[in-house]
């Protein structure tokens, strides 16, 4: 068993930079294990220096002078989100707090469409739908408690964000500032026979790059997309489902698949089974189908190349070892252990 060992360890890491991009590797993975609550505000300002940086570099080519190009841009980016929650924030609360009053009208009416199942299909028992209807009053009960639970932590969360909308700008500003610098600061501390490494870290560096811009505007442009039909047809908290709509983006595939149950469910409560129902369905899903086949083919040709297996067993590793975080960053770290399989010194052969 020893001898096989050894001979696997030969043959992969006998070469000095295969070594070194494997130590880096779970030396960054240890970091964010460990230090991934306290760095969450770094993190945050690095996936938003991504997102303008390509704005930065096209105020540079105009012959603006960096400094004020970062400048611009940061303040720019902080005007219009102040604007975007000043003006989605008071509809968002109105539509959440109508909603948490309708949710007792929707259960009643739940419990009876269930306690009516057993007269249209005798094969299901009134025993199974009491049991059911027991078990969905526990879980409420238990989400009610943690719904408390969260707003007696609410000052400390309040805390939290005014952190965050101090440290993160001016993290922001910064590695917008002095990405070279900091770049070259943080090369001092790796070995000089980084080659592999370098090469791993420019083809990773450009997906990762593409894909939060790319995710970034997906959001936006499926939640305005799918504000506009359930605005039209009437659907009520069309603005609170076009949010969870497009946050849904975020995890791919099954978001997708979990979003549509809220989507149909208030459609139903509204409007029962009519031909608004059918409309709101329909709209709803051709935004998903527009979104899935033409939006993401056209935002993530270049950054996402993998097999869907590959992604959601991504989101499910990285999201339960990370949370948030790591569901949103699954696809570039599943990129970026592709990359490195790709760039793998092969048995018998030498990274340049």
């Amino acid at each position: 068993m020893i001898e096989v060992l050894s001979v696997w360890y030969r043959r992969h890491f006998s070469d000095p930079q295969a070594v070194i991009l494997a130590l880096m590797l779970i030396f960054g993975f240890a970091i964010i294990a460990i230090m991934g609550n306290v760095l969450a505000p770094v993190i945050a300002a690095v996936v938003i220096s991504y997102v303008l940086e390509g704005v930065v570099s096209k105020l540079c080519k105009f012959k603006i002078p960096h400094l004020l190009s970062v400048s611009l841009v940061v303040v720019g980016f902080l005007v219009l989100l102040l604007i975007l929650m000043l003006g989605l924030s008071p509809l968002i609360y109105k539509q959440l707090s109508q909603f948490i009053i309708e949710v007792p009208n929707m259960l009643s009416a739940g419990q009876n469409l269930l306690l009516s199942l057993p007269e249209t299909y005798p094969f299901i028992s009134e025993a199974d739908i009491q049991d059911i209807v027991l078990q969905i009053n526990s879980e409420l009960a238990s989400f009610g408690q943690l719904v408390v639970s969260k707003s007696l932590s609410s000052v400390v969360n309040l805390f939290t964000l005014l952190v965050y909308m101090v440290v993160v700008p001016l993290l922001v500003f910064f590695f917008l500032k002095d990405k070279v610098r900091i770049l070259l600061w943080l090369s001092r501390f790796l070995p000089e026979q980084g080659g592999l490494a370098t090469k791993v870290w420019k083809d990773v560096d450009i997906k990762i790059g593409s894909y939060i811009r790319g995710k970034l505007l997906e959001i936006v442009v499926v939640a305005i997309a799918t504000f506009i039909p359930l605005k039209i047809l009437g659907l009520q908290y069309a603005a609170l489902l076009c949010l969870f709509v497009g946050l849904s983006v975020i995890i791919p595939y099954v978001g997708a698949v979990a979003v549509t149950i809220p989507v149909a469910l208030l459609a139903y409560f509204q409007f029962g089974l009519g031909y608004e129902f059918l409309y709101i369905m329909l709209a709803f899903l051709i935004v998903q189908f527009l979104d899935g086949n033409l939006l993401v083919p056209i935002l993530f040709s270049e950054a996402v190349d993998m097999h869907p297996a590959a992604i959601i067993i991504a989101v499910l590793v990285f999201g339960g070892l990370w949370g948030v975080w790591g569901v949103f960053f699954a696809i570039p770290l599943a990129a970026l252990i592709q990359a490195v399989i790709t760039a793998w010194p092969q048995p018998g052969t030498v990274a340049e």
